[in-house]
């Protein structure tokens, strides 16, 4: 493979590439609603099918699961047989899978549909991010498309709530699951007239000892980073957490060996790109642990049900879709990562104004905050991912955006479980101390290991003594959400100075447009590129 470097300012899209990129919104909006419905039918398809606890907990994980693990199989596959080809085959799976978990009558039935969702749509996820990166050359537009492909994520997050609680309201759970059969219809229908096909042709077969490696890899690890979060440390979860570090160093010394790895481990010697993920990693499982503990606030301190601690988040939906959209645009006149670290400084700062959150109600001041950090973290997010794609040479941007997409699922489960960890050992420790002495001591157990706990601990104690107890509660995890969001607010301080130190050197895409020469690309290891997706790699 020779690098060469290009003469030519990268060639504009037109109307048919922002009509496909239409068409790309639709299953981008859906991916995230789905994740977001599904906590409103739990209770409805829990009571409908007789779900227990562990079959409830699978049937909300195993999506996630499968997401993550197949992201880097498909992601490299579609590189071998075409982003277009392999985004159709998913949304086709996708449907179908919709509506047989809509129609299941057995808590192992949905739980295999869901299985499939994820697996089907772990196919979706960097077929939708590579065509973009395909179809939009220059970074301008590139960027915008970028911004509008990750306002559509969050606006499915905050369509959500109200679409799962209007479907919720008026039919059985099930038609939660039928809102992704028409759009996916669609997307098959106007895929093939609006949507170019882009694959490698010097690909080679995939190897499927190494398919099985990354999944032995990933799932572990994720499963380990699940059960940290919710049942806190326990030597059960080192099994799972050393057994996938184990499998993950013979998959990458595997991939050092074949001619045409799953996983080209050459992409990490592109600075941009290996840099670019390792802010993001750190700025995604910071985020991941603060939403969870915002998220419980508000459900189980503030006493909203799911539907209303939804809607309250919508402003944060929104005012990232406006950071989404308005961080290109900045990018463009200053260096994306001082864009980066003025974002993560704003997030600092809504996160530092949750720490005066009480635990009487701050509903408005945690939403406040909440939303403050949720829409300084949009530059990260969007700039992040358009270094990713704009850095990897043109036949690796499905590999690239695999490796973005599962950066995510991976930061998010990490912050979930560390973040999640620390918030429940200052719960605990408080317990200890204010636990008021009328509580029986096997209730008082109870109480300390959540305050899910606590409240149903407290339903069955005399009025004052309940009241007391779910007091104390209240405050012992309110004070943890405090020391998670100060370490929160110190951490983003921190990645805002790492994201100016390691990604200093990529300049504002609107010198690309006036130096369209730029210089060599990195992928080959011998230069730093001027601008974000300045020059392309050629086979």
């Amino acid at each position: 493979m020779d690098t060469n470097t290009t003469s030519e300012a990268p060639a504009r899209a037109g109307r048919r590439e922002w009509i496909g990129l239409g068409v790309l919104a639709l299953p981008t909006l859906l991916l995230s609603l789905d994740v977001s419905v599904l906590n409103l039918a739990l209770p409805h398809l829990s009571a409908d099918l007789g779900a227990s606890a562990t079959q409830q907990l699978w049937i909300m994980d195993i999506y996630g699961f499968m997401i993550a693990g197949f992201l880097i199989t498909w992601g490299n596959l579609g590189d071998r047989i075409g982003r277009r080809k392999l985004l159709l085959f998913g949304a086709a799976a996708f449907g179908v899978a919709s509506a047989l978990a809509a129609y299941a009558d057995s808590p192992n039935t949905l739980i295999a549909a869901r299985a499939v969702l994820g697996i089907s749509g772990a196919t979706l996820m960097p077929s939708l991010l590579a065509l973009i990166g395909n179809m939009f050359h220059d970074p301008k537009q590139r960027g915008t498309a970028i911004g509008v492909w990750m306002s559509c994520f969050m606006g499915g997050m905050a369509l959500g709530p109200v679409a799962g609680g209007a479907l919720l309201d008026r039919f059985w759970w099930g038609s939660v699951f039928l809102l992704g059969v028409p759009v996916m219809v669609l997307l098959l229908i106007l895929g093939p007239l609006l949507l170019p096909e882009h694959r490698d042709p010097t690909a080679g077969r995939t190897d499927l000892p190494s398919v099985v490696l990354s999944l032995a890899t990933i799932l572990p690890v994720i499963y380990a980073a699940k059960k940290l979060a919710t049942d806190g440390f326990a030597a059960t979860m080192l099994l799972p957490l050393l057994a996938g570090v184990v499998i993950g160093v013979v998959f990458v010394q595997r991939q050092r060996k074949l001619a045409s790895p799953l996983l080209d481990l050459r992409l990490f010697r592109n600075r941009t790109l290996s840099s670019a993920l390792g802010v993001a990693l750190l700025c995604s499982a910071t985020m991941g642990g603060v939403t969870l503990l915002v998220s419980l606030y508000l459900q189980q301190v503030a006493g909203l049900s799911p539907l209303e601690a939804g809607l309250w988040l919508v402003p944060s939906f929104a005012l990232a879709i406006v950071g989404n959209l308005a961080a290109p645009n900045l990018a463009r006149r200053i260096r994306p990562a001082y864009a980066i670290a003025i974002g993560l400084l704003v997030t600092a700062v809504g996160l530092l104004l949750i720490t005066q959150v009480d635990d009487k109600g701050g509903i408005a001041l945690v939403v406040t905050g909440y939303a403050i950090a949720f829409a300084g973290t949009s530059p990260m997010g969007v700039l992040s991912t358009e270094l990713v794609v704009g850095s990897a040479p043109p036949e690796k941007t499905g590999s690239a955006a695999a490796m973005s997409e599962t950066n995510g699922e991976f930061g998010i489960a990490m912050g979930i479980a560390v973040l999640g960890s620390v918030g429940a050992a200052v719960y605990r420790g408080r317990m200890d101390d204010n636990m008021p002495a009328d509580v029986p001591a096997g209730t008082a157990d109870t109480a300390r290991d959540s305050l899910s706990g606590a409240s149903q601990a407290a339903a069955d104690l005399p009025g004052a003594v309940g009241e007391d107890l779910l007091s104390v509660a209240r405050e012992a995890f309110t004070g943890g959400l405090h020391i998670v969001a100060v370490s929160a607010a110190v951490a983003m301080v921190a990645f805002a100075v790492l994201s100016v130190v390691v990604l200093r050197h990529v300049r504002p895409s609107a010198e690309s447009e006036q130096q369209p020469d730029g210089t060599a690309d990195e992928t080959a290891g011998k230069s730093e590129p001027s601008t974000v997706g300045s020059a392309t790699t050629q086979s």
